[in-house]
């Protein structure tokens, strides 16, 4: 006879079919609202935007929605803004093995957002034209946030509780010293204008081509130590939510982070874009296309208002913030998943491929047996596949023949951008 306990057990029991209903509608109610709001002015006409909500993981799964937003700040013209909006999220997804769960997908985010900006690059300098583009590209997955960037174009996070963070790294030569090393290291020239009478003005720039900007995509008359390889960040926020801020440099040149957050609190998305962009000219005038981008990710219950720190956190505000530093902003997010507010789940900013693109038997292997570029994704023979690893110092395997693959103009581009042969650009 059982005893009574077992009774109980057996009575507590919950049908499978009833366990699979009940985590359904529970991932149903984590999943937050994303609401988003844009504002621009122009100047020079350069600036481009990507809004795209209804992204899927698997085409025709409701479930597997994702969202993108992103900014294109173009200079030299207009043309590597344009294509680079209109490519790099194909090139993306397409770097990103098939059917994968949601979370393998999301691990596999970051290598494929490195691929995917590189090969809109290669494929943009192969029309000959000598435009050049920032490109801040967030991805928007329930509660994971993913973020990839090249040039000075910014994201920050504005969590629950008041604690702002930068999601991205300004590859500006004046302020990057790393970025710095790295150009002069692979056969660049910084240095600022001259005048006639030999006098230097300006900030840093880098030559040929005289860019202030040491990654972006495009720019082809400058060289190949200016690369496309973006800095990464990953994060997942609390179910507390938080609002994105992308903006082009127009914003930044006028208003820090902390300011520009500060500027729209508790105003709608679309009302906060606009409050930005109204700020930003205020203070500094129209000088540059300013264009901003709010990305409100916010609870299903919609029970806690976005942006409206307590009043008795504002110690903790200035405890944690921190401006234009790298090592600052990596602690910051430390501190914030310490309290609960932001999870870091990746970060890395190097621009060496080999590092980028890590060891790899598998998924540079398509399903035919053939192998496949890890950059531009053409298939390739068994003996034409150049590991990314083989002869690079930087990489992490002591196995040349491991994969990922390049195929021969991927390997070129490659050497070209760690300095290791001559770019081929001419400058008159």
């Amino acid at each position: 006879m059982a005893s009574r306990e077992e009774r109980r057990r057996h009575d507590n029991l919950v049908p499978l079919a009833a366990l699979i209903s009940r985590e359904m509608r529970t991932e149903k109610m984590e999943k937050p609202i994303v609401k988003y709001g844009h504002a621009a002015q122009s100047r020079k006409g350069e600036d481009y935007f990507l809004i795209k909500m209804d992204c899927q993981r698997l085409p025709g799964n409701l479930s597997s929605t994702f969202s993108v937003f992103a900014i294109f700040d173009g200079h030299n013209g207009n043309a590597a803004a344009i294509y680079t909006r209109e490519n790099l999220l194909n090139h993306v997804l397409g770097a990103i093995p098939r059917d994968l769960g949601r979370e393998e997908w999301l691990q596999a985010l970051p290598r494929a957002l490195v691929a995917g900006f590189v090969k809109t690059d290669k494929e943009f300098q192969s029309q000959g034209e000598t435009s050049g583009t920032t490109a801040t590209f967030v991805i928007v997955d329930r509660w994971t946030v993913t973020v990839a960037s090249v040039g000075d174009s910014r994201c920050i996070l504005d969590a629950q509780g008041g604690a702002v963070s930068s999601l991205t790294v300004d590859h500006r030569l004046q302020e990057n010293v790393e970025e710095r090393k790295r150009v002069t290291a692979s056969g660049g020239v910084v240095g600022r204008l001259s005048t006639v009478g030999g006098v230097e003005i300006g900030p840093l720039r880098c030559w040929p081509g005289g860019l202030c900007l040491s990654r972006s995509i495009g720019d082809m008359d400058v060289g190949e130590f200016i690369v496309p390889v973006p800095f990464v960040k990953q994060v997942k926020l609390s179910n507390a939510g938080g609002r994105l801020i992308i903006a082009s440099d127009g914003i930044w040149d006028a208003l820090s982070s902390e300011m520009a957050a500060k500027s729209c609190h508790g105003l709608p998305a679309e009302l906060a874009a606009r409050q930005v962009v109204k700020e930003a000219l205020r203070t500094r005038g129209l000088k540059d296309d300013t264009t901003c981008l709010v990305v409100d990710i916010i609870p299903p219950d919609n029970s806690i208002p976005l942006s409206t720190p307590p009043k008795k956190q504002n110690k903790l505000r200035a405890l944690l913030f921190r401006k234009k530093s790298h090592d600052s902003a990596s602690k910051l997010s430390k501190k914030l998943s310490a309290i609960g507010i932001v999870e870091e789940l990746f970060e890395e900013g190097s621009a060496m491929l080999a590092e980028r693109l890590g060891n790899d038997n598998s998924a540079s292997q398509s399903t035919s047996g053939i192998f496949t570029c890890v950059v531009c994704q053409i298939d390739l023979a068994p003996s034409e596949g150049i590991s990314v690893h083989a002869g690079s110092i930087f990489s992490t395997s002591s196995k040349p023949w491991q994969g990922p693959f390049l195929c021969a103009d991927c390997r070129n581009k490659k050497d070209a951008m760690e300095g290791k042969r001559s770019s081929g650009v001419r400058v008159a």
